[in-house]
Formats: C-alpha cells, sequence, structure tokens
C-alpha cells in the first residue's frame, strides 16, 4: 500500500508539474506580442485596435445613458426657446408701437399724407406769423392815433392841428391834410354845404382804405381756420385707405400691421386741427381789434370835420364882417 501511494503520489506531482509548464508557456506567449512593440510598428498597428475593443464593447451600455442626456436636454430647450421667442416677438411689437411717435409717424406716412402734413404745417407757421404782425400794427397804430387826438383835442384850426400833429403818419393826420386840400381847392366858392359834403366824401375813402389795409392778413387766417380740417380730413381718409389696402395685401389683422396706418392717417387730422382751432381764435381776436381801431378812424374823421367846420365859419365870419365894415364906410 505504502508503494502505490508513493505512485500515485509521484504521478500527480508530475501532472501537476505538466501543467504548471503548460500554463507559465502560454503565458508566456501572450505576453510575447507586447515586447517586440518598439522594434515592430506594423504589429502595434494590428494588435492596438484589439486591445480597446473589449473595453468598447463593454462601456457602450454605460454610454447610452449620457447619449440621451443631451437629447433630453436639447428637447427641453426646444420647448423652453417656443416661449421665449413668442415673448420675443410680443416685446418686440410692444417696443414698435411705442416708438410711434409724431415725428417716425411723419416720416412712415404715405406721399400724400406727407404733403397735407407739410402743408397744414405751413399754414399754422403763417397763422402764427401773422398773429404776431398784426398784433405790433394794431397795437402801434391804436398808441399812435390815440396820441393824435390827444394832441388836437384843444385846437382851434386846421392849421394848428396840422402844426400839433407834425409829420407823424397818422391817419388823423392823412385827414386833416384832405381837409386842408379841399378847402384850398374850394377857394372861391362861397357854399360851404359843398365844401363840407366833398370833404365827408374824402373822409369816407380814407376811412376805408384804412380799414382795407388794417384788415391785411384776416382773410388769410379765415381761410386756414375754414379749410385746415377739410384738409386734415382728406389726409386722413387716404391714409386709411391705404392702411385698408395693406390690411387686403398682408392677409392680416393683426394690431402691429394695422396700427402705424391708422396713426399716420389721424394725425393728419390733429395737424388740420392743430392749424384751424388757432386761426379762428386770432381771427376773432383780430375783428374785435380791428372794430375798435376802425372806431377810433371814426373819431379822427370826425374831429377832422369839426374842425374844417370851425375855419369855413371863421371864415364866413371875416368875410361878413368885412363887408359890414365897408357898407358902414360907404
Amino acid at each position: 500500500m505504502n508503494i502505490l501511494t508513493t505512485r500515485a503520489t509521484l504521478v500527480a506531482l508530475s501532472v501537476l508539474t505538466l501543467v504548471a509548464l503548460t500554463a507559465s508557456s502560454s503565458a508566456q506567449q501572450q505576453m510575447a506580442p507586447a515586447a517586440p512593440a518598439p522594434s515592430t510598428p506594423v504589429a502595434q498597428q494590428q494588435t492596438a485596435p484589439a486591445a480597446p475593443q473589449p473595453p468598447a464593447e463593454a462601456t457602450t451600455p454605460a454610454q447610452s445613458p449620457s447619449a440621451a442626456a443631451p437629447v433630453a436636454s436639447q428637447g427641453t430647450q426646444d420647448v423652453s426657446a417656443a416661449p421665449a421667442e413668442g415673448e420675443g416677438k410680443k416685446s418686440a411689437t410692444i417696443a414698435g408701437l411705442k416708438e410711434l411717435s409724431p415725428w417716425v409717424m411723419f416720416w412712415n406716412a404715405d406721399i400724400v399724407v406727407k404733403a397735407v402734413m407739410i402743408g397744414l404745417a405751413f399754414a399754422s407757421l403763417v397763422t402764427w406769423t401773422v398773429f404776431i404782425a398784426k398784433m405790433i400794427e394794431l397795437t402801434v397804430v391804436q398808441r399812435k392815433l390815440r396820441a393824435a387826438l390827444a394832441k388836437i383835442s384843444d385846437v382851434r384850426s386846421l392849421a394848428e392841428a396840422q402844426f400839433a400833429l407834425g409829420a407823424k403818419g397818422s391817419v388823423l393826420s392823412t385827414l386833416i391834410a384832405a381837409a386842408m386840400r379841399e378847402g384850398r381847392l374850394s377857394a372861391g366858392i362861397s357854399s360851404d354845404a359843398g365844401i363840407k359834403e366833398r370833404a365827408a366824401s374824402s373822409f369816407a375813402e380814407i376811412v376805408r382804405a384804412e380799414g382795407r389795409r388794417i384788415r391785411v392778413g384776416m382773410g388769410l387766417l379765415a381761410t386756414i381756420g375754414a379749410t385746415s380740417p377739410f384738409v386734415g380730413l382728406f389726409g386722413t381718409v387716404w391714409g386709411i385707405m391705404n392702411s385698408f389696402i395693406g390690411i387686403s395685401k398682408s392677409q392680416t389683422t393683426n394690431l402691429a400691421v394695422v396700427a402705424p396706418g391708422i396713426a399716420e392717417a389721424l394725425l393728419a387730422t390733429a395737424i388740420g386741427l392743430v392749424a384751424a382751432i388757432p386761426a379762428v381764435i386770432i381771427y376773432n381776436h383780430f375783428s374785435r381789434v380791428t372794430k375798435g381801431y376802425l372806431e377810433l378812424v371814426g373819431r379822427a374823421s370826425g374831429a377832422a370835420a369839426r374842425l374844417l367846420s370851425r375855419d369855413l365859419d371863421r371864415t364866413n365870419v371875416s368875410v361878413t364882417g368885412g363887408a359890414h365894415s365897408r357898407a358902414a364906410a360907404e
């Protein structure tokens, strides 16, 4: 039994030795390609892709969640970008509506509406120019005429009145000069009534001429006040017509499309009212002021007529006194 056991042990040891040698040789064969790597580049190129294959296959399932993550995040960004884009368009529309200032609307208006606006702006400029000019003119002539009437309130003849007024160009000076000219031209005529009648005719012509002169520019104010609203309405109608044409072409009723054209059209009406309302007010004011001035001119005409009548009566008295003295001497 001991011999059999010993033999079995030797056989087992020999088998284990052969298995160990076989394992070491196979391990050396597997490690052999890595040793000649520096001297054999071709083998390295062939074995290099083979080595990472197991990790690539192993990591493919691990990379799939990470690849899915960007797709999911991209979808989330697209979903969130849609409301952001809508808000951007809305804010752009609101910003466009806020930019509808009168100056921007003027430059964006149609050429016809723009011409109407320019014409109405020019009419408004003319209105205020006439207002300033007429206000200065009426103030000056009224002050001058009142001062002239105060100067001749105590004079006794046309000569004294002319001397008191001097060379100042008031309407009273013109009336005094007309009375003296009529008295000079009617020298030798005994009819005082004829002289007064002719002088009154000259005074009426001077008063009418002064009334026409002082009303210069008021007709322009009346025209602007009467026609400016209708001119602005024409611009409004034209602009709204163009807006409806733009709506039909764009096939949309969006406020951003409709509002600018309508706003530009309404701006023409606004400018028309801006030109018309001051023109009407200024015209009514100047009508009252002109009426008061013409009353002063009427007073001046009456003062000149009274002075002429005094001179004629004084001349008649002197002529009658001379005749009586000659008769008494005879």
